[in-house]
């Protein structure tokens, strides 16, 4: 039991990386309708930046991750003004295409300047290690920053977009596009704000992420993004609640499947699990079905 429960903690500190990068797929997609394919590389971008400055430079670790919050929110800004912005009216697949190419342009970037090899990444939480149960179980310090860190950003993020103004511009903007610029919404500056935001997250998970597992390659964030967005369909993509649920529950079945099943199928049973939840359910645990209008 005892083990189990082990594997059952640690699952919930995955789904918590999950999760945080899901909200930024899911906060995109609900507001701009699109979806940011290139938001797992911000991940990797993010971590590089706190490895250069706390690993090389010395920065205290808080700094650090306050350095790569900026950096990847200036990166997410940029990248949707400078690829997204002009593909406003175009149709999904030119979008999509975009977005799949802004990823591989990132993961190059990130091959030339820093290399194949991989870094090791020192992890920036110093809080340490809880053992129970006689010392048969071991909470990480990681796990715990990871799990709280979760429930904090759900938590504020579902506060600003209920209470706050910027968040009312982005449910009106989810709503009805057309609509919110007849009321005197900036549509284009609430869509910005909405890739700062994701982009943010995706630094914090990025260093949550490499601090569990410390090792770091320009590819890093390739598979916890498509995982994460596998997270954000499962638990209903454009729901902020649905991508806590579904980061979740998947990082709880890929812990567990490679405890009890296989670690070589583990990522195959995760999307299995995906293709169930959504021949029963399309619009996934918590998503709305949407009548277009015609």
């Amino acid at each position: 039991m005892t083990v189990f429960i082990q594997y059952l903690v640690n699952g919930l500190s995955m789904g918590s990386v999950y999760a945080i990068i899901a909200l930024g797929y899911t906060m995109v997609y609900g507001i701009a309708k699109m979806l940011n394919f290139a938001h797992g590389d911000v991940i990797m971008i993010g971590s590089y930046v706190v490895f250069v400055t706390v690993s090389t430079m010395g920065f205290p670790p808080l700094a650090g991750i306050l350095v790569a919050v900026l950096a990847c929110t200036l990166l997410g800004m940029t990248i949707e003004r400078i690829a997204y912005k002009p593909l406003r009216g175009a149709s999904p697949l030119a979008v999509l295409i975009t977005a799949i190419g802004v990823s591989y342009l990132l993961q190059n970037v990130a091959l030339l300047i820093f290399g194949a090899d991989t870094k090791s990444f020192t992890s920036v939480v110093t809080i340490p290690a809880i053992k129970l149960a006689d010392g048969q179980m071991t909470i990480t310090g990681e796990t715990i920053v990871t799990i709280l860190t979760c429930i904090i950003i759900m938590l504020g993020l579902t506060t600003f977009i209920n209470k706050s103004k910027s968040g009312q511009a982005m449910l009106a903007v989810s709503e009805d596009r057309g609509a919110a610029t007849l009321m005197g919404i900036n549509v284009n500056g609430t869509i910005a704000l909405t890739f700062a935001i994701g982009s943010a997250l995706a630094a914090i998970a990025g260093v949550l992420l490499c601090s569990a597992y410390p090792s770091l390659t320009p590819y890093t964030g390739s598979m916890p993004g498509i995982k994460a967005f596998v997270a954000a369909v499962f638990g209903g993509i454009g729901s902020i609640p649905g991508a806590f649920i579904g980061g979740i529950l998947l990082g709880v079945i890929e812990i567990l499947s490679k405890a009890y099943i296989s670690s070589q199928m583990s990522d195959a049973i995760v999307f299995s699990v995906l293709i169930i939840v959504l021949l029963v359910k399309p619009t996934g645990i918590l998503g709305k079905k949407i009548n277009e209008k015609v």
